[in-house]
């Protein structure tokens, strides 16, 4: 069951119960910065934050005690545009001008890293999200020796998503040709990078790869591509693309007679709006699950279940539940926890609060300097989801593949095209 709203602020509250004797609300209120892309070919990443950070004032409506001190919350969301320039500028007016105690961001790289960049320089505590890990970390050339002194993430990692395709594609009667699609930004080359990516594990599991080579996101035409699909007899296609060139690729592939056994894309099919704009091109494709109502966590900060959670924002919202909710939420878990146990408002003060949390949240344990690859990095869990016609909805994302998470249960099994 999803909660009212009484009590959902009455749990969040309990963080506030430090003391029995009553605290002075400050004249200062505690600014958490939040950019993401609300517009541009990113959109879709950011389209359940609005719906998140309404529910997180309610939680927020009695504050948080930092230090002895009761705070007012004030929430400031700004939009990257889905451009990393703009992400760092909004980033530095949030940091500069809004003198923001603590910063979250998600949203692909071309956001989440150059608002941690900013955020880095200018010794601001910051949590980020949905971007892979190495091209949050190396690609803000980060030293594996020294890691960040500022910035914490919380995502899964290319070994994750590698296990989870793979995985899938290990139940179908393929050649077990592949044929990449990576663009020339931070996660295609990534994805595509001869070390960190692709490649070389495929080629250690027995599957060739085809990568035509880089393209700028945006394209018209994908016919070169194809074309070296077809010569190599690829069955299988991966890569992580934006939505809009999912869309061309695809189309272009159907009129070309390019008929793959299996289609596996980050990114581009993460989204249930961008599933219906393929139409019928969209049933069986397949993509990485992030977080879905079936996962089996629970919300340290509001006590709701994953289901409740997405039932909570399609009851809101009217509009199929969306991966990033999970994600967007959990950013928040880890902001109220870090302010609760900080000493004070002070940087250095929240951000070793950020360094030292460890929170079973709604996607998961969150904790840094642990197992992790990097001690900024905390790894979440990872599984295959493939598209297939809905029962309530027009197309519903099931569960394929839990090789790599067994705790998170499958819907079925993974399907040739």
């Amino acid at each position: 069951m999803s909660m009212n709203r009484r009590q959902f602020s009455q749990a969040v509250a309990a963080l506030a119960a430090t003391s029995a004797t009553p605290l002075l609300w400050a004249a200062q209120a505690i600014k958490i910065g939040y950019v993401s892309p609300q517009t541009g070919p990113l959109a879709p990443f950011g389209e359940a934050d609005k719906w998140v950070i309404d529910q997180m004032k309610a939680a927020f409506k009695d504050g948080i005690v930092v230090g002895g001190t009761r705070h007012a919350v004030e929430i400031v969301l700004k939009d990257s545009q889905s451009n990393p320039n703009r992400a760092g500028e909004v980033a530095n007016d949030l940091i500069l001008k809004e003198k923001v105690a603590l910063m979250l961001t998600a949203g692909t790289p071309e956001t989440a890293n150059p608002v941690s960049d900013a955020c880095e320089l200018n010794e601001v505590p910051c949590v980020s999200s949905v971007v892979p890990w190495q091209p949050w970390f190396f690609g803000r050339n980060g030293d594996p020796r020294q890691g960040f002194d500022w910035t914490y993430h919380l995502f899964w990692g290319l070994e994750d998503v590698i296990a989870a395709y793979t995985n899938g594609w290990k139940g179908l009667q393929t050649n077990k040709k592949v044929g990449g699609l990576f663009p020339n930004d931070g996660d295609g080359n990534a994805w595509g990078d001869k070390k960190l990516g692709f490649p070389k594990p495929q080629a250690d599991m027995g599957l060739s790869l085809t990568d035509p080579g880089r393209f700028q996101s945006g394209t018209q035409d994908f016919s070169a591509q194809i074309a070296a699909f077809k010569r190599d007899n690829v069955e299988i296609v991966t890569g992580v693309v934006i939505p809009p060139d999912a869309k061309t690729f695809l189309t272009q592939a159907r009129q070309q007679g390019f008929k793959p056994k299996a289609v596996t894309l980050g990114k581009a099919l993460l989204f249930p709006s961008a599933l219906e704009a393929l139409g019928d091109l969209g049933l069986g494709l397949s993509t990485e699950v992030w977080w879905s109502p079936s996962h089996p966590f629970t919300s340290s900060l509001t006590r709701q279940s994953a289901q409740a959670l997405a039932d909570s924002y399609e009851a809101g919202t009217r509009k199929q539940w969306t991966q990033p909710i999970g994600f967007a939420h959990a950013l928040f878990e880890v902001a109220a926890n870090a302010l609760a146990r900080s000493k004070s408002l002070k940087a250095e003060d929240v951000r070793n609060a950020v360094a030292s949390t460890s929170i079973d949240s709604i996607v998961g344990p969150v904790k840094w300097g642990g197992p992790g690859p990097m001690k900024n990095v905390s790894r979440t869990p990872l599984v295959l989801g493939q598209w297939r016609k809905g029962h309530q909805r027009k197309v519903e994302l099931v569960i394929v593949n839990n090789g790599a998470a067994t705790n998170i249960p499958a819907g079925g099994a993974m399907q040739l095209l």
